[in-house]
């Protein structure tokens, strides 16, 4: 399939559009979702989903406390493959060490809470009690 992708300085496509076709979210409504929560900037401001994304522009993508920093390089109105929507952006350097920084650190330090499911029970409690009093 022809896939049409738009690298001209003009080009722009809804911000929700772009993040789904871009492969950062597996819906449109998820992409739109995260950009009304205000998990999604260009340029350092949130917007709206019906935002317009242009070539060119810096975005800042929250998923999950992880963020992508990437600049925009075209658009395209369908979603593809990865590989052709890994041509829509590129991560920049900075954007890059400060999330490998973060996947290291959450894979030495885990979140206590990230094992227990559901309400914690008595015994839990009182571990839980016994570490946050320092005893």
């Amino acid at each position: 399939m022809n896939y049409k992708i738009s690298t001209e300085p003009g080009a722009r496509l809804r911000i929700d559009k772009w993040l789904w076709a871009a492969r950062f979210f597996k819906t449109r409504s998820l992409a739109a979702d995260a950009v009304e929560k205000g998990r999604v900037r260009i340029g350092g401001a949130t917007m709206k989903p019906a935002k317009e994304v242009r070539v060119g522009d810096l975005v800042e993508i929250d998923i999950e406390r992880i963020v992508w920093q990437v600049e925009v390089l075209g658009v395209c109105d369908v979603r593809g493959p990865a590989s052709v929507a890994q041509t829509l952006y590129a991560e920049t350097d900075e954007g890059r060490q400060k999330r490998l920084m973060e996947n290291e650190r959450r894979k030495t330090h885990r979140e206590p809470a990230a094992s227990m499911h559901g309400r914690p029970t008595k015994r839990d409690r009182r571990v839980i009690d016994k570490i946050s009093s320092g005893g």
